[in-house]
């Protein structure tokens, strides 16, 4: 009953179009409403609270809140990944994601981001060479953000940021010799020069390539 109550609640509010902030209702007011108990309703506003879609507000009752899709997904995706299958399909998402948005990004880059992403390789470079592995890490993770942010889309790069260092924080099981760090910087490198021209059939190839483990 909880559960029904709660998507009663929330069809309501898209069905009125109630704006983020307006004060809907008390509990008890949900509760005479509806003509069920307290007790669910408190069940069925705390899912609606863990959703980010209602809040409590003293003297008021219950406001109206914009939930946070990327917010959400960084706050329950360890809890959603418990088994392989589940890591399977996160990866999938990633690899469409990342083919998915480089169009855009091809599109969209800025200047600044253009020359951020030849900073990065060039950090790149420099770590491979010193051996600093976890470093190498963090710059992956910083230059496919980056690539992502330059769709333009806050859903877009946020869920891909997400994803990301969900997969980094995972033990690794290989470690990478010279030759495979190599290509992996070479690739990153033609990347940005790919997305500097404007090129997006090569861009392509290489998003391709740099995620053909994933599937």
């Amino acid at each position: 009953m909880s559960t029904q109550l709660a998507e009663k609640i929330r069809s309501r509010i898209v069905h009125e179009q109630l704006p983020a902030g307006h004060v809907f209702m008390t509990e008890g007011q949900l509760a005479e409403e509806y003509q069920v108990s307290r007790t669910i309703v408190r069940e069925a506003v705390s899912r609606l609270r863990a959703l980010g879609i209602l809040d409590g507000k003293q003297r008021k009752g219950l406001v109206v809140r914009r939930p946070d899709l990327v917010q959400l997904l960084s706050e329950s995706l360890p809890l959603l990944t418990v088994s392989q299958n589940d890591r399977d399909e996160l990866k999938l998402l990633r690899y469409v994601l990342e083919i998915g948005a480089i169009e855009l990004a091809v599109r969209n880059a800025t200047s600044a981001q253009l020359d951020q992403l030849d900073s990065l390789v060039e950090e790149m470079q420099c770590c491979a060479e010193r051996q600093e592995w976890e470093r190498s890490v963090e710059l992956d993770l910083a230059f496919h953000t980056l690539v992502l942010e330059m769709t333009n889309s806050r859903y877009v790069a946020g869920m891909q940021q997400i994803l990301a260092e969900y997969f980094h924080s995972l033990p690794e099981v290989d470690t990478l010799d010279s030759a495979q760090t190599a290509r992996i910087v070479w690739e990153h490198a033609e990347l940005a020069s790919a997305i500097r021209r404007q090129d997006l059939e090569h861009a392509r190839v290489l998003i391709r390539q740099q995620f053909q483990d994933l599937i």
